[in-house]
């Protein structure tokens, strides 16, 4: 009998890349912004670095840029439940 594996499984079986650290420095920003991406990544039960990558894969995503995922290989894939 053979053993189906969900969609999810099948990337990250499949999935050849490795993670990778990012440094970004700290930046300028206008306090109301400040408080709103903190209040934002707070919701989403994420960090406020986190929250940003995130925003980041959106955009890049919606500009036709491919890659496995921010932070594990098919987290960005909105087809199948994952972030958005």
């Amino acid at each position: 009998m053979e053993l189906l594996m969900s969609s999810k499984e099948s990337r990250n079986s499949t999935s050849r890349e490795t993670k990778a650290f990012i440094m970004l420095r700290g930046a300028m920003v206008m306090i109301s912004f400040r408080e709103s991406l903190f209040d934002a990544a707070n919701r989403a039960g994420m960090t406020p670095n986190e929250f940003c990558l995130q925003a980041a894969a959106e955009k890049l995503r919606a500009s036709g840029r491919q890659f496995a995922g921010v932070f594990a290989p098919g987290d960005t894939d909105t087809h199948s439940g994952g972030a958005n």
